[in-house]
């Protein structure tokens, strides 16, 4: 029988490496060809795809959208590379790729379609008069992208699956939920946290204002009024072509607060966790957060907010703590609480563990991609 070929689409290269390599390395073992096919390098290397076998194409695309002469000559370059490939199926993964790729896996006639949602994102957070605009133009990609006759629609949380099925462009019968992208387990491992008489509360995420970021920083400076003995450390990059994006002038203005330490991109984040005692997270909306799943794997007490991807990513009171989105004084007053007590942190960094290794394991995870890749080419 002639091997299957699955296309892997995806923005970032960085990001793929991060949290889906073990699957398209888990799908060539099991014996089909893999290619990978991403929009910017970001953070990733080519030469970690030549090690591990896979074969791969950088089609040089922005992952934001642009004015529509440039959108029609990328829609050209994926339909291109669609019909020079010719795949059986195609992982669509973020959503440029899923909006583009799902339309042209029906022009070209793809045999199957499996599309990765992880998160609603700056679309359903912002509500102006140009995202209401964006989303009435975008609602027919989506419409006909998740509208193939094979297909499957992984999605974080059940919010999202709701959201999609209610704006009418997603069937039930198509979503399936996933719980993340996963975390590995044997990298991110337990370990008690290193005690001070200082703590380090870490921010890790994207450098944008959805991730909660202002918050984060308004609460350190509550807690400094207030003579709290700690560190506040920010780990993430820049991402210029989010809308909701920090610039590098805010960046400078944030730097001017001296408690703040501005630690940029990490690539050991394992250091970071391991040397982190609380995680914080803000954020405005996720799919399922990986900062949080990977707070969990390394046993650290988080404090996040009570939106979709956030408090799916922990047990409240019992794994960390939830507060209201956009509530810096409420984010301040459980980060305090944690930082006094060390035994509670260390409680629910034990009981992070455990609900990592029941539920974020990333060989679960490669385990359920493997098997719909199964069910949509042999059905």
């Amino acid at each position: 029988m002639k091997k299957k070929t699955i296309l892997i689409l995806v923005s970032d290269l960085g990001s793929f490496i991060s949290n889906r390599l073990q699957i398209a390395r888990a799908a060539k073992k099991k014996g089909y060809i893999i290619h990978v096919a991403y929009f910017e390098k970001g953070k990733g290397k080519n030469s970690v795809l030549i090690k591990n076998g896979l074969k791969f194409h950088s089609l040089n695309i922005k992952r934001g959208f642009s004015n529509p002469f440039k959108e029609m000559y990328s829609f050209y370059k994926i339909f291109k590379l669609f019909k020079i490939i010719n795949p059986n199926l195609v992982h669509l993964i973020t959503i440029k790729p899923y909006l583009y790729g799902g339309i042209i896996s029906r022009l070209t006639k793809v045999d199957a379609v499996l599309i990765a949602v992880a998160g609603m994102g700056s679309l359903f957070i912002t509500k102006n008069f140009f995202s209401f605009l964006l989303k009435k133009i975008l609602f027919l990609l989506f419409k006909i992208s998740f509208s193939h006759s094979n297909q499957k629609i992984i999605l974080q949380n059940l919010e999202d699956k709701k959201l999609l099925v209610n704006w009418k462009v997603l069937k039930p019968s198509k979503a399936i939920i996933f719980r993340g992208s996963g975390v590995n387990l044997n990298k991110f491992k337990y370990s008690s946290e290193i005690k001070t008489k200082k703590p380090i509360i870490c921010f890790i995420a994207r450098l944008i204002y959805h991730k909660g970021i202002i918050e984060f920083i308004n609460a350190a400076k509550l807690l400094k009024k207030k003579g709290i003995n700690a560190n506040f450390w920010i780990v993430g990059d820049l991402d210029k072509e989010n809308p909701s994006a920090l610039k590098e002038a805010d960046i400078s203005e944030l730097k001017k607060n001296s408690f703040i330490n501005f630690k940029g991109h990490k690539m050991n984040i394992v250091t970071i966790y391991r040397n982190s005692h609380i995680i914080c997270l803000p954020s405005y909306r996720e799919g399922l957060s990986l900062t949080l799943i990977q707070a969990a794997a390394a046993g650290r007490a988080v404090v996040t907010t009570n939106v979709a991807g956030c408090r799916d990513a922990i047990i409240p009171n019992k794994t960390g703590y939830l507060v209201p989105v956009k509530n810096s004084i409420l984010l301040a007053e459980k980060l305090e609480f944690l930082i006094k007590n060390y035994k509670i942190r260390n409680k629910m960094g034990r009981a992070g563990r455990k609900l990592a290794e029941k539920y974020f394991d990333i060989n679960k995870i490669v385990n359920q991609h493997l098997n719909v890749y199964d069910e949509l080419l042999f059905k």
